[in-house]
């Protein structure tokens, strides 16, 4: 559990207030602060990082001031979470990669129970929703981010998809974050991993989203979209530093892995 100092870190890095209680509204704000404030990024597979999906996320995220993928995002938002009293468990997925669905645990997210209802919460996804989405309706779910459906699959799972795209199935199954332990090992070192595959950094702004894929930069506002190729190191220094506030003394250099798999932000 974090003690009292720590979550002040952690709620000063996403610029939340402190919450009186934990309940909807509360979740809500926590989950849009830390998507518009924590990015989702791979730079730690390509800088040769150890990744963490326990408390030492914490303090890469508070006192690094970086993000991370699902393994490391969500836990660390779980563990935030906690502190101030919801009720956290982990839900394990599998992603949706050109129609058909990756093996299971490649895909964690949270489930927070308020007042007796279930709650869809991820911060740690290309496409996720601003907030959380609930578990007990099949109906559409408006969010800034689109138009999101969470709906029973026929394996007993739950179907997660956004504008009627799939996104991916979870299941409300215990586990622990040490489950998702070997599928972390197989994302660090098997070639067709989609984290060696791609190097990304990407963040939602209030209108659209930044993202930084090597050396391109995309910004997206409102229905305008602008891409460019930074010219040198210098300009992907800056670049990291000015949309995402991350500081790097060596760049992350792309893991030679093959044809890279297309991951889709908007």
């Amino acid at each position: 559990m974090l003690d009292e100092t720590t979550i002040t870190a952690y709620l000063d890095r996403i610029s939340a207030p402190r919450p009186q209680r934990a309940d909807l509204e509360s979740l809500r704000n926590l989950q849009m602060r830390h998507l518009l404030s924590v990015p989702f990024e791979n730079l730690g597979y390509h800088l040769g990082e150890e990744i963490h999906m326990d408390e030492r996320v914490v303090e890469k995220i508070v006192k690094e001031r970086r993000g991370g993928g699902c393994y490391e995002v969500n836990p660390g938002l779980a563990h935030l979470l906690r502190g101030i009293g919801h009720d956290v468990s982990f839900l394990p997925g599998r992603v949706w990669i050109k129609g058909r669905l990756t093996a299971p645990l490649c895909h964690l997210a949270l489930k927070v129970r308020i007042d007796g209802h279930a709650w869809l919460v991820d911060v740690g996804f290309g496409r996720n929703s601003r907030y959380p989405l609930s578990l007990e309706t099949d109906g559409v779910q408006p969010d800034p981010h689109g138009e999101y459906r969470v709906e029973a699959a026929d394996d007993g799972g739950v179907d997660v998809s956004v504008n009627d795209a799939p996104l991916y199935r979870v299941y409300d199954v215990p586990c622990e974050v040490s489950d998702f332990g070997p599928t972390l090992w197989w994302y660090r070192t098997a070639p067709d991993s989609p984290f060696l595959q791609n190097l990304f950094c990407s963040l939602p702004t209030e209108n659209g989203r930044v993202t930084l894929k090597e050396n391109q930069l995309t910004l997206v506002d409102g229905g305008e979209r602008e891409s460019r190729v930074l010219a040198d190191d210098d300009e992907v220094r800056a670049a990291y530093d000015k949309w995402f506030g991350i500081r790097l003394e060596r760049l992350p250099v792309k893991a030679d892995s093959g044809t890279s798999v297309p991951m889709s932000f908007d």
